[in-house]
């Protein structure tokens, strides 16, 4: 067996162990799940669904909140153009009032005259017209009507539907940072075949070098082997412009540094599907099924608007100094609100909320409709991919026994430079094949997996 049979035996051996090797389905490179997990960290998109979340959470509380006493404390300061008095008339008659009770108090006859040297007191103003006032208020919902109760249970399931909405992000982050990696374990594969076409055709310079001094053959049989050398060159500067390309894209879903990305080295091999699992709700229908039932309790929290509610209302005036004498230090006392008729708004605002959860339960039938579709079409493209190897395996064999047979055939002068460089470009062509079959391979049962609701990373 020549040089060529044992540098291409060894090459497919190296094939054949990245298959025997293949990760079972769900069973990641641990490097690729390192960057699936920087990648998940450094999504901004991410991070604005986390905060969403948060947000309802918020609401929540802002729901439950309503039944918490909210306790005021008010500080005023007033004065008025002159202070509120009784009229003149009134202040005569209470003026009297007092010294009728004063003279029967001292034992003085009715008739007798109001002695000087007891004092009277002034008649009190009704108001002064400076008023200083601080006061306390406590206002405390017993029962809302169930409105705050909706509230409550549509930001929870509002909530729910973001961390779902969430981890369908998540899966897309996975399955294109996923990609991405294959994409470059495909290039660095390619790389492989394109250094031993680069052997092969060195070893021709070799010979056709020799040949030519001994006069077997003519210098335009090495003029062939320069042009098929520029052409491997070329391919060579697109594996380097892919390789660079794909390092870039991994950089900006991982934030991982480009120096470390460039020592990745992944491989492609088979993935070994056993029995696949039953297929589970996606996350993107859980998000919508939540979202339905966060619009169904605004709904009904807009319906609660015509229950009736009870509060309790308190009230404790700190400074008593300038109060009217009309104005009580403090009272409490329960009331009872019942909206009867609001101009049909909350009628609207409850309509609106059901034609809303309707359009996310056109948006889930739709939704399962789709998933369906995607998996029997990755089951179909998975299968296709086995066969395709099978098919490639065999294009491999073929073209490395027509190279054995084209390059013997050469030595003896039997067939063309030409024919032997197309044989070498089958066997490159039939390697290149192979990479991208594997590829396809990986691609369809991950994205059978998500479509499943199995992805795991």
């Amino acid at each position: 067996m020549n040089v060529n049979k044992v540098v291409l035996k060894l090459f497919l051996m190296v094939m054949a162990l990245s298959v025997s090797s293949g990760i079972k389905a769900q069973q990641l490179d641990p490097v690729l799940q390192e960057l699936i997990q920087k990648g998940l960290n450094k999504s901004y998109q991410l991070n604005s669904y986390r905060i969403d979340a948060e947000q309802a959470q918020v609401d929540q509380q802002l729901a439950k909140s309503v039944f918490l006493p909210k306790i005021t404390v008010n500080g005023s300061f007033v004065r008025l153009n002159d202070d509120l008095s009784l009229d003149d008339d009134t202040q005569d008659l209470l003026m009297a009032t007092q010294k009728l009770v004063i003279k029967e108090a001292v034992g003085l006859p009715f008739n007798t005259p109001f002695p000087d040297n007891i004092p009277l007191q002034d008649i009190p103003n009704l108001q002064n017209k400076n008023i200083l006032k601080s006061s306390v208020d406590l206002d405390w919902v017993l029962f809302s009507g169930f409105e705050a109760s909706n509230a409550l249970k549509a930001s929870q399931h509002k909530e729910t539907s973001l961390n779902y909405v969430g981890l369908a992000e998540k899966d897309k982050i996975a399955l294109n940072i996923i990609e991405a990696y294959d994409k470059l374990a495909l290039v660095k594969a390619s790389k492989k075949v394109l250094i031993t076409s680069e052997k092969y055709l060195n070893e021709q310079v070799f010979y056709v070098t020799k040949a030519i001094e001994n006069g077997l053959t003519t210098p335009l049989s090495r003029k062939k082997l320069e042009l098929a050398q520029q052409q491997l060159a070329a391919k060579q500067l697109e594996f380097e412009h892919n390789n660079i390309l794909l390092i870039e894209v991994l950089h900006q879903l991982t934030g991982e540094s480009k120096a470390n990305l460039e020592l990745l080295d992944p491989q492609l091999g088979s993935f070994t599907m056993t029995d696949t699992a039953p297929t589970e709700k996606r996350n993107e229908v859980k998000a919508l099924e939540e979202a339905e039932k966060a619009t169904l309790y605004q709904a009904k929290m807009a319906q609660s608007n015509f229950i009736p509610k009870v509060a309790i209302k308190g009230h404790y005036e700190i400074l008593e100094d300038d109060l009217s004498i009309l104005d009580p230090r403090w009272f409490i006392g329960a009331g009872v609100k019942w909206n009867v008729f609001d101009g049909n708004q909350s009628r609207l605002k409850s309509k609106k909320a059901v034609l809303e959860s309707q359009k996310y339960r056109d948006q889930i039938e739709d939704a399962e409709e789709m998933i369906a579709l995607s998996v029997t079409k990755a089951q179909l493209t998975y299968e296709s991919a086995l066969q395709n190897t099978k098919i490639v395996h065999k294009e491999i064999e073929l073209a490395d026994d027509t190279y054995e047979m084209v390059d013997k055939q050469y030595r003896n002068n039997l067939a063309s430079i030409n024919d032997v460089l197309d044989a070498l470009n089958d066997v490159e062509k039939a390697n290149f094949k192979l990479q991208e079959s594997y590829f396809k391979e990986r691609r369809a049962v991950a994205n059978m997996l998500h479509a499943k609701g199995v992805l795991t990373y």
